[in-house]
């Protein structure tokens, strides 16, 4: 589990791909890292399989690349770094879970006063899932949603998160790794409203399950 929060950008040193998947090798700030650790980069939650020297090594499978950003990973590449929470630690942004919905872009930017507004477009499917003044992540940095205009909306990027993400100095049309409010899944579920794959619990299904956990 994460907050959201970068805490260190980290430059990816090293991609190497095979029929299996890809290893990254990220250079980070991060010390006395634990193999077996998680880490989210661009808010993909992955698993710390080798540290040494200032480098870590994480593995992508076929699924996390098909369905995230790091199947773009190049060398020289700057990406958000979190380690997960521990407890007791302050949750400044909200529970994310670093696995990412969909791929969203980054499709307008401009200054704001001393912050800079950034329009993103969401895939229509999770577009429901993003509400004004709630909660989303972008490649693992927890923001908040100013207005919602179908399936764009845009955030006020702060001077001290313009220099700890990279989202200031990215070219416009560049995609984002995607994951909306959890909690948000959970009641469109209960509700029987389509989930974020687009699809939806029956109404039947829905009373067999109360019925077979003893609520009718």
């Amino acid at each position: 589990m994460f907050t959201g929060l970068v805490t260190d950008l980290g430059k990816i040193e090293g991609v190497e791909r095979s029929p299996k998947g890809a290893v990254l090798r990220v250079a980070t700030g991060f010390s006395e890292l634990v193999l077996g650790e998680s880490i989210a980069v661009d808010g993909v939650c992955l698993t710390v399989t080798q540290a040494q020297q200032g480098v870590m090594r994480v593995d992508a499978s076929l699924e996390t690349l098909g369905r995230t950003t790091l199947d773009q990973a190049r060398v020289g590449q700057q990406v958000h770094l979190e380690r997960a929470l521990r407890v007791g630690d302050r949750l400044g942004g909200h529970l994310v879970s670093g696995h990412v919905d969909g791929i969203g872009a980054m499709v307008e930017r401009a200054e704001l006063g001393d912050s800079l507004r950034i329009v993103f477009e969401v895939p229509e499917r999770l577009a429901p899932f993003v509400a004004p003044k709630g909660c989303i992540c972008l490649d693992g940095t927890s923001l908040t949603v100013n207005a919602v205009n179908g399936t764009r909306f845009d955030i006020a990027l702060v001077p001290f998160s313009q220099t700890a993400t990279t989202f200031a100095n990215r070219p416009l049309g560049s995609p984002v790794n995607i994951e909306v409010d959890m909690l948000a899944k959970y009641v469109a579920r209960l509700m029987g409203k389509p989930g974020i794959d687009g699809t939806s619990v029956s109404d039947a299904a829905w009373l067999d399950l109360l019925t077979r956990q003893g609520y009718l």
